[in-house]
C-alpha cells in the first residue's frame, strides 16, 4: 500500500492547524468560537464624521435634529446650504485629524480637519453629554476661506 495516499493531511508535515485553506483565523485578543469586543468610537469622532457629511451635502441638515441641542441646529442651518466642505473639484472629503479635549465630565471641545481635494478646512465644535447619557453637538465653527493643501 502506498503511504503517500493513505494519508490524509494535505498541508505541509508538521502543520498543527487543522482547519482547510481559506479558513478564517480567529482575531488576536479574541476566544475561539467568540467574536471580538468592540469598542466604541470617541463621541468627538462620531461628531465629526456626522457633521462632515452635512457640511459637505452628503445629508440633509435635519439628520441632525436629535443629535444638536442650543444653537448648533441654527448654526447648521446657516452653514449647511453652502456646502463649505465640499471639494471644488467633485472629491470626496476625507477626515484628516480630529481630536477632543475634556473640558469637564460631560463637555468636549474637538477640532477637525478635513481634506477635500486640494482644500483643507477646520472644524470646531463642541459635544455635550445629556442626562440621558447621549452626546449631542451643541456649537459647530469652520475655519477661515478655503485655501490649497
Amino acid at each position: 500500500m502506498n503511504t503517500a495516499a493513505a494519508s490524509t493531511t494535505t498541508g505541509p508535515a508538521g502543520r498543527r492547524d487543522q482547519r482547510g485553506p481559506g479558513a478564517a483565523r480567529p482575531r488576536t485578543g479574541a476566544a475561539p468560537g467568540r467574536a471580538p469586543v468592540r469598542r466604541p468610537l470617541p463621541p468627538h469622532l462620531v461628531f465629526a464624521e456626522r457633521l462632515l457629511a452635512v457640511l459637505s451635502g452628503e445629508r440633509p441638515v435635519h439628520w441632525m435634529l436629535g443629535q444638536t441641542v442650543g444653537e448648533a441646529y441654527d448654526q447648521l442651518i446657516r452653514l449647511a446650504p453652502a456646502t463649505p466642505l465640499r471639494a471644488r473639484d467633485g472629491a470626496r472629503p476625507v477626515l484628516r485629524r480630529c481630536g477632543g479635549h475634556p473640558l469637564r465630565p460631560g463637555v468636549v471641545e474637538a477640532f477637525a480637519s478635513v481634506t477635500a481635494g486640494e482644500q483643507v478646512r477646520a472644524m470646531a465644535f463642541r459635544l455635550e453629554q445629556g442626562a440621558d447619557r447621549k452626546w449631542r453637538c451643541a456649537a459647530v465653527e469652520l475655519g477661515g476661506e478655503r485655501t490649497p493643501a
